[in-house]
């Protein structure tokens, strides 16, 4: 596994990514275990560098050198991908040149896991408000993977310590919520969470909790009716295709269970309902993992926290995390950019 490589890319570079990243490349982990590649600015780097005084060598590289790249006993590569001056980027200022900048790097780092020649791609926060004012409509990381692999059948999972957990439902209002929650969706997401479960986490007849909509689970209707609905009937079917799939079961009891080793990992409805419980256990080592995609991409769990940014004061756990489990699938599937687990 020491060979392989990952490519990092660096995020919007007024946020904290380039910060994360040099301070995780400090701590001379990821070369022991593998050959860190950074998709993203040079100079924007040297100046997060020169700011924090994080000393971090880091070595530019052209397209054609990656298949090449030999180990590392500090710092790590990087193939420059934007040449951002002091007018189009500065800590904590969203800019459509910063969005143009992110676009770049996520496409180059998908182009070349598609390719075989990164063996995963993890990635540090990007703006949302500075893709947008570039052009690029995506709700965030997800959706734009999704597009750029073609994938259709794909999802969110959040990984932190106890807690594994994928969302029916992502970015949207919490009033639309109910209306997404559809028999489909919650089939297709509980399906695809049980492949993963298997595919890439190696475990054999996973145990997948499905949680309710409503409060008490909707308790017979008095709180709604979606449990009874919707989300039994989409249980119903995948047992009888052979998922360990249960449920649904009351939100506020289900992660305590799941805490506890009596499932593998929860399916829930919304955004909040899946990522306080991660939040709680494990607040700066959450990962994002996309599932469904022919890539492994894990990220962070936070964003590009503007408020810090430049600062100093951003912790690496959560990128470290992600890393880290990037690379566990990476081996546990051989170092190949094989297919995800599709339907």
């Amino acid at each position: 596994m020491a060979g392989r490589v990952v490519g990092v890319t660096m995020g919007d570079p007024a946020g904290v990514g380039p910060e994360i990243i040099l301070k995780a490349l400090a701590d001379g982990e990821w070369q022991r275990e593998s050959v860190p590649l950074v998709l993203g600015d040079e100079g924007v780097m040297d100046f997060y560098s020169t700011l924090l005084g994080l000393d971090v060598p880091l070595i530019p590289v052209d397209e054609g050198d990656i298949g090449s790249l030999g180990p590392l006993k500090s710092g790590a590569y990087i193939l420059p991908l934007s040449g951002l001056h002091s007018l189009q980027f500065s800590p904590g200022r969203t800019t459509p040149s910063c969005g143009e900048a992110v676009v770049r790097y996520i496409r180059k780092a998908v182009e070349l896991a598609l390719d075989g020649k990164i063996a995963a791609m993890v990635t540090a926060p990007i703006s949302k408000a500075s893709m947008h004012a570039a052009g690029y409509p995506y709700p965030g990381h997800t959706e734009f993977l999704a597009e750029l692999t073609g994938c259709r059948d794909y999802a969110m999972m959040l990984v932190g310590g106890r807690i594994r957990v994928s969302l029916v439902t992502i970015h949207v209002a919490l009033r639309e919520v109910p209306a997404l929650v559809t028999g489909d969706e919650v089939y297709r997401v509980a399906r695809l969470t049980c492949r993963c479960m298997e595919d890439w986490f190696g475990i054999e007849d996973p145990r997948v909790a499905v949680a309710a909509l409503n409060p008490h689970g909707g308790e017979e209707g008095a709180f709604g009716d979606e449990e009874a609905r919707v989300i039994a009937p989409a249980v119903e079917a995948l047992r009888e295709g052979g998922c360990g799939v249960s449920g649904p079961y009351p939100a506020d009891t289900l992660f305590h269970r799941h805490a506890q080793g009596e499932f593998d990992a929860v399916v829930a409805m919304y955004h909040d309902q899946g990522l306080i419980p991660v939040k709680l256990e494990a607040f700066d080592r959450g990962v994002n993992l996309t599932l469904g995609l022919p890539i492994i991409r894990t990220s962070v769990d936070h964003g590009t926290a503007f408020d810090i940014a430049g600062k100093g004061m951003a912790s690496p756990s959560s990128l470290k995390a992600a890393y880290a489990l990037a690379l566990e699938l990476t081996e546990r599937r051989g170092g190949k950019s094989q297919k995800g687990p599709h339907s």
